[in-house]
């Protein structure tokens, strides 16, 4: 298995190579993360990749223990004031290797997760490394929602990845490519249409 970080600064390089070639007006679109822009989630993944500890807990802190403010928050210190300028933010943290307290596949999970965030609405495709979707997807399906997860909206249902050979819990079927899933079991709607299969409504109407 290859080392996590490395698939990690591969998504990081990856992203800031596609992001190169996007018009400025562009990054105002809606990105899939409701009511941020791909402009918004690009600082968050830099507020991400500069995420210790230390720093988390002083963060968390200010935002009065409230994780959505404490991201809004991020977002707002990380923007630069043109997307190049957070471009370059982007750049400079492509390889570090900082954490906050969480199991290291919880980074592949920004970075694969975000990535398409802000390819899809963009129009941009990417072979995103199967074993880093692999660790996201696994790392998703034992997180709960309130953490940033996916574990409460397959409750009681059969995932089966056909392209990963992933088969995980009992029940009705959800059945589809390892990537559409980690997004739909992610909470992005978008990605249920490539899903077949019994437990599809199910998910639905969790997302």
């Amino acid at each position: 298995m290859s080392d996590v970080w490395d698939l990690v600064h591969q998504e990081r390089e990856s992203l800031v190579a596609d992001l190169e070639t996007v018009e400025t007006s562009r990054w105002d679109e809606p990105s899939l993360c409701p009511g941020w822009s791909v402009h918004d989630v690009v600082a968050h993944l830099v507020d991400n990749a500069r995420t210790s500890t230390p720093r988390l807990l002083l963060a968390m802190a200010r935002a009065g223990f409230d994780f959505d403010r404490q991201n809004a928050q991020g977002v707002a210190r990380e923007r630069g004031s043109s997307p190049g300028e957070t471009l370059e933010r982007l750049r400079a943290v492509a390889g570090r290797t900082s954490s906050p307290p969480a199991p290291r596949a919880s980074r592949l999970v920004e970075e694969v997760v975000h990535g398409e965030d802000v390819r899809s609405p963009l129009g941009i495709g990417h072979a995103y490394a199967q074993e880093a979707v692999v660790l996201a997807l696994r790392d998703q399906l034992r997180t709960p929602v309130g953490f940033g997860g996916g574990k409460d909206r397959v409750e009681g249902l059969s995932l089966r990845a056909t392209d990963a050979g992933i088969v995980v819990g009992e029940g009705p079927v959800v059945e589809g490519r390892a990537l559409p899933l980690l997004m739909a079991v992610s909470g992005r709607r978008v990605f249920l249409g490539d899903l077949h299969g019994a437990g599809v409504d199910t998910m639905v109407s969790r997302a």
